[in-house]
């Protein structure tokens, strides 16, 4: 009997070292599973999207060769933020169905909506680098994001020359997408000074962009264009944010690698004020925050005004809890980790992005070959491509 109490107590005690053990461990347990567990060097990547081909984009117009009497005269091309957790691949398959879901009820309506009234939207399918690899700094994550990058690359050439003609463009990157966009910047757009002409803004969300390595000017005032809106933030009081944003951040050096942030300080566009700046922004001029998650594509969202105030801080824009509950992170550990269903900006930067395309059509050096602006059409007409 004395041996049967010994050996429950015993499993009992097993039990709870183990349960202790999984929590106390738990992140490394999650983020393992996600691990591919194969050297990038011998990894087989998915195939190559054709965009040539309607099933490698997420978003685009269906009169996309050309232009429409009354349609908005600006494009917008979107990099999609991280929607591939890991696992089987370093780099997300184009049709992975999980992913594809993601971005059409999270991440579209929330990131690439707020630009829907802005222009046609060109939203590439990329393989993207995993989750797993924005956990960790091994050298495999490195290469899978900078696979991704050529990928995103192609998709914007393939735009630039068969589908802009000529139309003043913005570029919306957001996390893994936003520091794609800022390569891009670099790589494809600054060194061309017709492109760079036409250019209005470039949005690059929660994506570290060093001071001292701007692609081109960080936006100073509202309605500049051709200027560069970027910020990283983190809520007031979350000091394992910050240290996350210092100790994970990886931009890009002129040679192409991925290094590290190293103390370097980030630029900090504050959507509120429509500038870089270290001023204050009090929540009275936040024009809407919204949760756009689970909309059909292309319905409005209803606007939270007044949600948060937001100032840079050292890079950082520090931003006040919201106070609806409706904007709060919400999901699995993963879920968790990638953008978060919601869009504390979402009516700034739409009004952000008309201020400065509307900017860019007056320049006097701007060789407009877009057809003119005519009064805005309905989300309901404006053909986009469906992404279901």
């Amino acid at each position: 009997m004395r041996f049967r109490r010994w050996l429950i107590t015993g499993a009992l005690a097993f039990v709870a070292l183990a349960a202790a053990a999984a929590f106390i461990w738990r992140e490394d347990i999650l983020r393992n599973g996600l691990d591919p567990k194969e050297p990038f060097q011998t990894y087989d990547p998915p195939p190559a999207p054709d965009y040539a081909q309607n099933t490698a984009w997420f978003l685009a117009p269906d009169n996309r060769e050309g232009a429409r009497s009354g349609q908005r005269p600006a494009d917008v091309f979107f990099i999609a933020p991280t929607i591939y957790d890991g696992g089987q691949h370093w780099n997300a398959p184009i049709e992975d169905a999980k992913a594809d879901r993601l971005f059409r009820q999270v991440m579209a309506p929330n990131y690439a909506g707020p630009f829907v009234r802005v222009g046609r939207l060109f939203a590439p399918r990329y393989r993207q680098a995993s989750l797993y690899s924005l956990l960790t700094l091994r050298e495999d994550a490195r290469d899978a994001r900078r696979f991704a990058y050529g990928d995103v690359a192609q998709a914007f050439r393939y735009y630039r020359d068969h589908y802009n003609k000529g139309r003043p463009f913005i570029i919306v990157g957001v996390e893994q997408g936003g520091t794609l966009g800022a390569r891009l910047l670099a790589e494809e757009v600054a060194p061309d000074p017709t492109l760079r002409r036409r250019l209005a803004a470039a949005y690059l969300i929660e994506t570290a962009v060093p001071q001292d390595s701007v692609p081109i000017p960080a936006c100073a005032r509202r309605s500049e264009p051709g200027c560069l809106a970027a910020w990283i933030s983190a809520m007031q009081g979350d000091t394992e944010r910050t240290e996350a944003i210092g100790d994970r951040s990886l931009v890009w050096e002129s040679s192409g690698q991925l290094v590290n942030l190293q103390g370097r300080t980030p630029v900090c566009f504050n959507p509120l004020l429509g500038a870089t700046t270290d001023a204050p922004a009090p929540a009275r001029l936040n024009l809407g925050a919204a949760n756009a998650t689970g909309l059909e594509w292309g319905a409005r969202p209803a606007f939270l005004n007044r949600q948060v105030a937001a100032q840079c801080e050292a890079g950082i824009l520090r931003v006040s809890r919201p106070k609806s509950s409706s904007l709060k992170p919400t999901g699995s550990w993963a879920d968790r980790r990638k953008s978060p269903g919601y869009n504390l900006f979402y009516a700034d930067l739409e009004a952000d992005a008309q201020a400065r395309v509307a900017a860019l059509l007056t320049q006097p050096d701007f060789a407009n070959a877009a057809p003119t602006h005519a009064e805005p059409v309905s989300l309901n007409t404006d053909p986009l491509r469906r992404i279901d």
